[in-house]
């Protein structure tokens, strides 16, 4: 799947979940008195919540794998060298 595809499938799914939130919001879909008054008002809340949980989870599970993927640790090592060589050729003194 190409970038484009999935960033068309995010946007489709995004767009019917918004609709389908407001129809059980503006009550055109009928749900007990409960739900409608102390589930629904919180869903928007909910599923950022759980968003930005995946981002940290996915955030944490990249930094955990990076060790993972030697050609981007040899060539990070290879920059923090260089920028070390600079950074002493200015008299700044780095450890």
């Amino acid at each position: 799947m190409t970038r484009a595809q999935q960033t068309v499938s995010i946007g489709l799914l995004i767009s019917s979940n918004l609709k389908l939130y407001l129809a059980c919001y503006l009550q055109l879909i009928p749900f007990g008195e409960k739900i409608q008054d102390e589930i629904i008002p919180v869903l928007p809340l909910w599923a950022l919540v759980s968003f930005g949980a995946y981002l940290l989870f996915k955030l944490g599970w990249g930094v955990f794998a990076f060790n993972d993927v030697p050609e981007a640790h040899k060539e990070l090592m290879m920059e923090i060298e260089t920028a070390r060589k600079e950074l002493k050729s200015k008299g700044i003194d780095v450890d």
